[in-house]
């Protein structure tokens, strides 16, 4: 959109929830609007700013929204990229000999960079440790992810300033003294705001519906706009993986409890190894996951019905805990006063029992870290697998490329600049919501949706949610062995207690079985030693042996092997199609 005078453009993704409130400040200080779109509330709002001085920090955390947008001033010259406060938006940028381009997915910059195909090995060292990357990496060492709530500006071409406009509560101040009963009351005015303020739309809007608290908490409100909202959930064919709860039947108890209709649409192993290439496509990035191919099935089948916008329930844990990591760090008082050495041994014994027992998972992952202290223990959470593990599934020359680069640097360093007082718990929320929210999360889900032209929403992400539930003091949101403890409250009027006190379980499939029996052959073509072989990051040796004992059942290898076929995908759709594909466009810009 340009402004009347052709001197200022914008480029806009996303949406602005208090853009009617913004308009009328505008227009009672002499602004004329032609159209009723926030697209050009942002555009009337940048040039009031240039006007009146205003630093672009001020402007950005006006906005409560989610959006990625670049301004091109023509008068200075000058290109504005911003991203919105916890990267609900993706967006990406590369940087090269003076050249600058800008998009909300990887794929479009390729065309761009001559050196698209030179990978960034400390980032795909990152996939393999967490499943996903956290930082500005990406498999591309030209191109960067803009971090959440900053903001850039380049001027011929080159970065002229990079500044951080929002940062998360956790900075800024202190939890409040809340009672019981007003963080209760509090927690539910707040969501209700939020799902009201995110139902307005000019399209259908619709609804996750996993049978889970948060997602079923949305519904709740949202149905008080809406009564007939319609809704989608996932059936994974062959039942829920070992130990987790099947989601399904509390779907299904939800929306006869609201009065609500339910679409389910089913997921099996042969769809998922169908469609795991074009998953890898879509999200740029090799996330070893199965939960995107759920977001995009969904979001097919909504917009089959005309659905256009979905409510998600995505952000609900990651502000009120609900992981089992989240419980595992408030048992720590228990242990964390012993000796390293017994520490120690504590980890050792944990990791001894078949790992394809759900419980032994659990004890692996609570004393994986025993030994470490700090915040290297509460960083270690979150790892999959473990340096030493990965190394010996590298190649000598991949090996010397990752160096001494530590997955974890980007956890320690933010955890570094946190007040000494900010109890582990807050910690480690603060890290959810940095990384593991955008980082992965968020990314899935708006990248599948929107691969079918669908927009999905999420409430709990409603900044003055956020800032309220920092808010709330840790002894509300964990107790015991009971996550989200004061959303649970918050809910009991609203949906059966079996719903809000149900087991947890995870937004997923059974990834375990399929890699060992449904997708074994599958798994043996993509990992094939002519394959690895031929790409020269993995030891192909290594990895039959790594196959061998997950099938096994000595270790539980399944979403370390899942990243390992990730990243060949990864690689074959954008480097091995990008020499072929690109090098007329190479040549040219040569």
């Amino acid at each position: 959109m340009l402004s009347s005078d052709g001197r200022v453009t914008l480029v806009f993704n996303g949406e602005i929830y208090n853009f009617r409130e913004l308009r009328a400040e505008l227009e009672a200080t002499g602004h004329t609007f032609r159209g009723h779109s926030d697209t050009e509330v942002l555009l009337h709002l940048y040039m009031d700013s240039r006007e009146r001085g205003t630093d672009m920090s001020t402007l950005l955390r006006r906005l409560n929204g989610v959006f990625a947008l670049a301004i091109w001033d023509a008068e200075r010259a000058s290109l504005l990229l911003a991203r919105d406060a916890l990267g609900v938006k993706p967006l990406y940028f590369l940087a090269e000999d003076g050249r600058f381009a800008f998009a909300s997915e990887i794929k479009a910059l390729m065309p761009f960079s001559a050196a698209f195909g030179a990978l960034d090995a400390v980032a795909l060292h990152r996939y393999l440790s967490f499943l996903w990357c956290p930082g500005d990496g990406t498999p591309v060492r030209a191109v960067k992810k803009l971090s959440p709530g900053e903001f850039l500006w380049v001027r011929d071409g080159f970065i002229v300033e990079r500044s951080v406009w929002y940062r998360l509560p956790v900075f800024r101040f202190a939890q409040g003294d809340f009672d019981e009963a007003a963080a209760i009351i509090g927690t539910e005015h707040k969501l209700r705001q939020a799902v009201h303020r995110q139902m307005v739309s000019d399209v259908p809007v619709g609804a996750f519906l996993s049978g889970g608290l948060d997602s079923s908490s949305v519904v709740a409100f949202a149905r008080e706009i809406n009564p007939d909202i319609r809704c989608f959930t996932i059936e994974s064919v062959g039942g829920a993986e070992a130990g987790t709860a099947d989601d399904l039947t509390y779907a299904h108890r939800v929306a006869k409890h609201l009065g609500v209709s339910l679409e389910v649409v089913r997921i099996d192993s042969a769809l998922m190894a169908e469609n795991l290439e074009s998953m890898v496509a879509h999200l740029d990035e090799p996330l070893a996951d199965p939960a995107p191919l759920n977001v995009l099935c969904i979001s097919r089948l909504a917009r089959e019905y005309g659905v256009k916008v979905l409510l998600s329930g995505a952000g609900g844990d990651d502000l009120f805990t609900g992981y089992r990591r989240h419980h595992a760090v408030l048992m720590e008082r228990y242990w964390a006063w012993l000796p390293v050495s017994m520490r120690r041994a504590l980890s050792y014994v944990a990791s001894q029992p078949n790992q394809l027992s759900s419980w032994a998972r659990y004890l692996r992952k609570a004393f994986d870290g025993a030994a470490l202290d700090g915040d290297a223990r509460l960083v270690n959470y979150f790892l999959w697998a473990q340096r030493q593990d990965l190394s010996s599934l590298y190649t000598p020359e991949f090996r010397s490329a990752v160096g001494t680069a530590e997955a974890t640097a980007p956890l320690r360093e933010f955890l570094q600049d946190l007040p000494a007082s900010v109890p582990p718990l807050e910690r480690m929320l603060a890290l959810e919501k940095r990384f593991f929210l955008a980082d992965h999360n968020l990314i899935y889900t708006d990248k599948m949706s929107m691969a079918v032209g669908v927009e999905v929403r999420v409430p709990f992400l409603d900044l003055d949610l956020v800032e309220f539930a920092h808010q709330i003091p840790t002894k509300f949101k964990q107790r015991g062995s009971q996550g989200k403890w004061v959303l649970k409250k918050a809910m009991e009027p609203y949906l059966p207690r079996d719903v809000i006190y149900r087991p947890k379980t995870g937004f997923g499939a059974p990834l375990r079985r399929w890699l060992r029996v449904e997708l074994r052959d599958w798994l043996g073509e993509i990992l094939g030693e002519k394959s690895l072989r031929r790409r020269g990051l993995f030891d192909s040796n290594a990895v039959q042996r790594l196959i061998a004992a997950n099938d096994a059942g000595r270790v539980d290898a399944s979403h370390t092997l899942l990243s390992l076929v990730c990243i060949e995908l990864w690689c074959r759709r954008f480097i091995d199609d990008h020499v072929h594909v690109y090098a007329d466009e190479n040549q040219i810009l040569k």
